[in-house]
């Protein structure tokens, strides 16, 4: 049994991106996720971390805008 937890909320849905928006996974990350070793899925959970945190970071309202 694996020590890493998934970090499905059960919302599943993929983005533009192909990063799941309930998770921050990728949906080959997600796929694989029941064959990845531990060391494997902490390396992917350092990953959906930064991804999280990116997109807390992101504020589309503020992107591209010119000043008058």
């Amino acid at each position: 049994m694996s020590s890493v937890k998934s970090p499905c909320v059960s919302i599943c849905a993929l983005d533009h991106d192909d990063i799941c928006i309930g998770c921050f996974r990728t949906g080959q990350e997600i796929s694989y996720w029941g064959r990845m070793s531990d060391a494997e899925k902490q390396a992917v959970m350092l990953k959906v971390g930064e991804r999280e945190q990116a997109s807390f970071n992101h504020n589309p309202a503020t992107m591209d805008r010119t000043t008058s």
